[in-house]
């Protein structure tokens, strides 16, 4: 057996636990970004949505009209992030967009919400990073502390409770809590 020094000197050619998961333009991007966010957005006065609507759309955001995305949000690739109207994402929410990330008109991300769009093939030696799009209907919320999995779609209207993981796709207008998340009750369709 090799001694762990040994394998570390012999770099990403012969480790690919190593190796970069996205090509080099993806990562200078992610580093403009991280300038981008640190000068401009992380310390904007909260009721400056649309000036932090205005920045994430020069990163490549697209963003429907009245969007309050708050300034302590994190945004791991504003070009993956697809906001129809009246979207809220708050303080401490995450949004992992290795792949598209998909808000509908009215949804809410809460509090310390983390919407994972990205996991790692524990079965390959490799260990490659697997991503897939995640999609909030209209009109749903996921809650504080709330976690969406990668590859999920969450229903017009659907609740994900407080510190629930939605593991699968969860149906419209369905209130949902736990880890993994199950059907609580059904919620009354309310709309303006």
């Amino acid at each position: 057996m090799s001694s762990p020094s040994t394998d570390a000197s012999q770099g990403s050619a012969k480790d690919p636990y190593l190796a970069a998961s996205l090509p080099w333009t993806n990562r200078a991007a992610r580093v403009a970004w991280a300038i981008g966010y640190t000068l401009l957005v992380r310390f904007s006065p909260r009721p400056l949505h649309a000036w932090r609507a205005a920045v994430l759309r020069a990163f490549g955001a697209t963003l429907g009209a009245n969007c309050h995305i708050y300034p302590g949000a994190r945004i791991w690739a504003p070009w993956n992030l697809l906001c129809e109207d009246a979207v809220g994402i708050a303080d401490g929410a995450v949004i992992y967009n290795p792949a598209p990330i998909r808000i509908g008109s009215h949804g809410v991300v809460s509090q310390d919400a983390y919407l994972c769009g990205a996991t790692h093939d524990i079965d390959d030696p490799a260990f490659p990073m697997i991503s897939a799009p995640i999609t909030i209907g209209r009109y749903a919320w996921i809650c504080a502390r709330a976690v969406v999995c990668s590859g999920v779609e969450v229903g017009e209207g659907a609740v994900l409770g407080l510190a629930s993981v939605a593991t699968r796709n969860l149906e419209p207008w369905t209130v949902y809590g736990g880890a993994p998340a199950r059907v609580i009750r059904a919620r009354r369709r309310s709309r303006p």
